[in-house]
C-alpha cells in the first residue's frame, strides 16, 4: 500500500517525492508524459505513473492508498482542470488533500503607469491585442497558442517562445508561428535575456501569466519596465487554499514520524562549478556531463548554456558571478546547481571569484582550457606558452612578447585581433607569426595562420584566441642603462645616463608600477621605466610640442606600448589620471609645490624623485620636502665626467652636477 500520491508538475512536486523516496516512504508520483516522468526521482520506494487521469480513473487508483493516505498535488498553478479533478477524487475516496503552491511573486508595483493590462485568461488577453498596435512577444507556452491566431495580422506581429522540442515546434509551425517569429528556448530567463528578445524582435507588448516566482515572472517585469515594452499579464487562477513546500515537508515529517526537513536554504545547496571545455559537449569530461545532467538548476552564459539541459531542468543566464550568487540564495529549493563555465575553471574563470561568494558545498569539476585544445589543434607544445586574457583587460602584449616569445591570448572581441596585429606591425614586429582559433570545437571552427602583417586586417568571430610567436631578434637589455646615443633627441633636453641609472634605482619601480613622468622631455626617462613596468603603466607628460613628438617616436622605437604621452603642464595635466605608485619630476615649469600636494592627494604613500640643476629648484625641492608629509628622504650630489678624445689623448669633460632628491609619502601623517 502506497501512503502518500504526489502529482508533479513543478519543482516542488520532484523534491518532495525525493524526500520521501530517501525516508524510506512508499509514494506513488503522477507525471502527465512519459517525459515528465523520467524526470523524478526513481527507487524502491517511489514508483512513477505517466499517464494522464480523469477524476474518476483518480479515485480508483486512490484506492492503492493507506487508510491514512495523503494526496500532495503539486501540479502548475494553471493546471487548474487537473487540480479540479485531484480535488473531486480525494472527496470521493476520503483522503486529505494537500495542496503545494509555488510562492507567488510581487505583483503589488505594477500599475498602469508600467504599461501593465492584467486580464483573466489567454481569450481576454488575444482580445485587448486586438485594440493594440506593435510587435508581441508571447511567452505563456504552446498550449493555448493557437488562440493568437485569431488575432488579425498575428504571423507578423506574434513572436512565441516556447520549449524546445521537436513536437511542439511542429505543432507551431501548423499553426503559422515559424521562423524568426518562433523562440524554441527552455527557461527560466533572466532578464537581460528577456531584454535582448524584445529588443531584438522590437516588441511594443509582452504577454505572460504569473508564475511564482520560480518562474521568472519578475525577470521578465523588470525587462519590460526597462525596455519600454507593455506587460499584458494573465492573472493566476484563484487558489482557495495552499501550502508552501516547506509547509508540506512539515506535515510529511510530523505525520511519518521523520526528521522535519527545512526548505533547503543557500547554504544547503550544492553549487558545482563545471568547466564544459570549449563549449561542444564532445570536449567535456564524462565528469562534467553527469554533474550538468544531474543538476536541478543550470546557470551559465547564454553560450555555454545553448544546447545543454532539458524539460525538467530550470535555467538562468548570467555570467556575473555576483548575480549567480544572489540568484542561489534568492531560490533556496535548488539541491543540485551546476555552474556552466568556458574551458577549464581554472584558467580566466569566473570560478576564482565564485568560491569565494559562494557560501556552502561546492565542488570543482576541472575542463579542457582552450589553450591547451588550440595547441593539440596546431600539433604544438603549450609548455613554454604565456597565457593572457585581452577579455575587458589590458596588457601589453608589446613589451611581453619581448620576455615571452609565445604568448596565448584570449581575445574577447571580434576586433581585438586585427588590433593586435596592427600593433606588431606599428612597433616594427609585423613578422610575428599569429595564429588565430575561432569558435574553437564547434562545427564552424576556423583556424587562420600568418604574419602580424598579413592579418593586420583581420576579422574575427567573437569567440577567439590567438597564439603569437615572435621571431628570433637581437636580445635587449633588462635592466636600466640604454646609451643617450640610443635616443632620438632633436633640440629637446635629455636626462643624462648617469643621472638616470642614479633616478631609476632611486624610484624602486616593481613590475606592476603606475609611474608619471612630469616634464618627460624625449622620454629617456619614462622608456627606460616603462621597460621596467612591463605590466604597469608610465604616463609621460610633457608640455612641449616637439617634445611630445619624440616622446611618440622613442616608444615606437623602443616598443614601450605601456608608454602613454600626455600632452599638457602639471599638475593640470595630472587630474585626470589614475593614481600613480611611483612619479619622476625632471621639470615643473613653476609649479613644484602644486604637483607634489596633487600626487600625495593621489596616493599618500607615493614614492618621487625630483632632479634638479639650478640651486633655485634645488631649495625649491628641499622646502616643498620638508613643508610636505614625506618620509624616507635621500638626497644626492651626482657629478659625472664623461671622456673625450683629443689626439692621442683622452680628456675627462665634466657633465652639469645634478641633485637628486628622493622621498616616499607618509600616508601615516594622513591619518593623524
Amino acid at each position: 500500500m502506497y501512503k502518500v500520491f504526489i502529482f508533479a508538475g513543478t519543482r516542488e512536486g520532484r523534491m518532495a517525492a525525493e524526500y520521501l523516496n530517501e525516508a524510506g516512504i512508499m509514494c506513488r508520483v503522477f507525471a502527465a508524459t512519459e517525459y515528465g516522468g523520467s524526470l523524478l526521482p526513481k527507487g524502491p520506494c517511489c514508483h512513477v505513473s505517466a499517464e494522464r487521469l480523469t477524476s474518476e480513473e483518480m479515485a480508483v487508483q486512490m484506492e492503492q492508498l493507506s487508510k491514512d493516505g495523503i494526496v500532495i498535488d503539486a501540479t502548475h498553478p494553471y493546471a487548474q482542470a487537473v487540480t479540479d479533478n485531484i480535488r473531486k477524487a480525494c472527496e470521493q475516496s476520503g483522503k486529505q488533500y494537500l495542496r503545494v503552491l509555488r510562492d507567488s511573486a510581487d505583483v503589488s508595483g505594477l500599475g498602469a503607469e508600467n504599461q501593465t493590462v492584467f486580464v483573466k485568461d489567454t481569450a481576454s488577453a488575444v482580445e485587448f491585442l486586438g485594440g493594440t498596435q506593435g510587435n508581441v512577444l508571447v511567452t505563456t507556452g504552446s498550449k493555448e497558442l493557437h488562440l493568437f491566431t485569431g488575432l488579425p495580422g498575428y504571423k507578423e506581429r506574434i513572436f512565441a517562445r516556447v520549449l524546445s522540442l521537436p513536437a511542439v515546434a511542429a505543432e507551431c509551425a501548423a499553426l503559422g508561428f515559424e521562423g524568426q517569429h518562433l523562440i524554441c528556448m527552455q527557461g527560466p530567463f533572466s532578464k537581460d535575456l528577456n531584454k535582448a528578445m524584445l529588443h531584438q524582435i522590437k516588441a511594443r507588448w509582452m504577454v505572460t501569466k504569473e508564475s511564482g516566482s520560480s518562474g521568472g515572472f519578475a525577470e521578465k517585469v523588470k525587462a519590460a519596465e526597462e525596455c519600454g515594452c507593455g506587460l499584458v499579464v494573465i492573472g493566476r487562477p484563484p487558489q482557495t487554499e495552499g501550502i508552501s513546500l516547506s509547509e508540506c515537508l512539515h506535515i510529511l515529517g510530523e505525520k511519518f514520524g521523520l526528521a522535519v526537513k527545512e526548505q533547503p536554504d543557500a547554504k544547503g545547496t550544492k553549487v558545482t562549478l563545471v568547466g564544459i571545455g570549449m563549449g561542444a559537449e564532445a570536449t567535456m569530461t564524462k565528469e562534467a556531463k553527469d554533474a550538468v545532467s544531474s543538476a536541478e538548476l543550470l546557470i551559465g552564459a547564454a553560450r555555454m548554456l545553448d544546447g545543454f539541459g532539458t524539460e525538467g531542468q530550470d535555467k538562468f543566464v548570467s555570467y556575473k558571478p555576483e548575480e549567480i550568487r544572489d540568484y542561489i540564495v534568492k531560490h533556496p529549493s535548488y539541491q543540485r546547481v551546476a555552474v556552466l563555465l568556458s574551458g577549464d575553471t581554472g584558467f580566466y574563470s569566473g570560478a576564482k571569484k565564485l568560491l569565494q561568494l559562494i557560501d556552502g558545498d561546492t565542488e570543482v569539476i576541472c575542463g579542457i582550457s582552450s589553450m591547451i585544445y588550440f595547441a593539440g589543434r596546431l600539433k604544438t607544445t603549450w609548455e613554454d606558452i604565456l597565457p593572457v586574457s585581452l577579455h575587458g583587460r589590458s596588457c601589453n602584449i608589446i613589451g611581453l612578447l619581448k620576455e615571452h616569445p609565445r604568448i596565448f591570448a584570449l581575445a574577447g572581441s571580434e576586433k581585438i585581433c586585427g588590433q593586435i596585429c596592427r600593433k606588431l606591425t606599428e612597433y616594427g614586429m609585423g613578422d610575428t607569426q599569429v595564429s588565430v582559433g575561432e569558435n574553437l570545437s564547434y562545427e564552424n571552427e576556423k583556424i587562420i595562420r600568418g604574419s602580424a602583417r598579413e592579418l593586420a586586417d583581420i576579422h574575427t568571430d567573437g569567440l577567439c584566441v590567438m597564439l603569437l610567436e615572435a621571431q628570433k631578434e637581437r636580445e635587449h637589455v633588462v635592466t636600466h642603462g640604454i646609451s643617450d646615443d640610443e635616443f632620438l633627441r632633436g633640440s629637446v633636453p635629455m636626462t643624462k645616463e648617469e643621472v638616470r641609472s642614479v633616478s631609476l634605482s632611486r624610484l624602486r619601480l616593481t613590475a606592476r608600477s603606475v609611474v608619471y613622468d612630469v616634464g618627460a622631455g624625449t622620454g629617456s626617462v619614462a622608456v627606460e621605466m616603462a621597460m621596467q613596468a612591463v605590466c604597469g603603466k608610465v604616463y609621460a607628460i610633457e608640455k612641449n610640442p616637439e617634445g611630445v613628438e619624440l616622446i611618440r617616436q622613442n616608444k615606437r622605437k623602443f616598443r614601450t606600448d605601456n608608454l602613454e604621452v600626455i600632452e599638457g603642464t602639471a599638475p593640470e595635466a595630472l587630474i585626470d589620471l589614475e593614481p600613480p605608485t611611483h612619479a619622476f619630476i625632471g621639470g615643473s615649469s613653476g609649479n613644484l609645490r602644486e604637483i607634489l600636494e596633487l600626487l600625495l592627494k593621489k596616493n599618500p604613500s607615493v614614492r618621487i624623485v625630483m632632479n634638479a640643476i639650478t640651486l633655485e629648484t634645488v631649495g625649491e625641492m628641499l622646502s616643498c620636502i620638508k613643508e610636505l608629509p614625506f618620509q624616507d628622504v635621500e638626497i644626492t650630489s651626482l657629478s659625472a665626467a664623461r671622456s673625450k678624445k683629443a689626439g692621442s689623448y683622452h680628456l675627462m669633460m665634466g657633465l652639469n652636477p645634478v641633485t637628486i632628491v628622493s622621498a616616499a609619502g607618509d600616508a601615516g601623517a594622513f591619518e593623524k
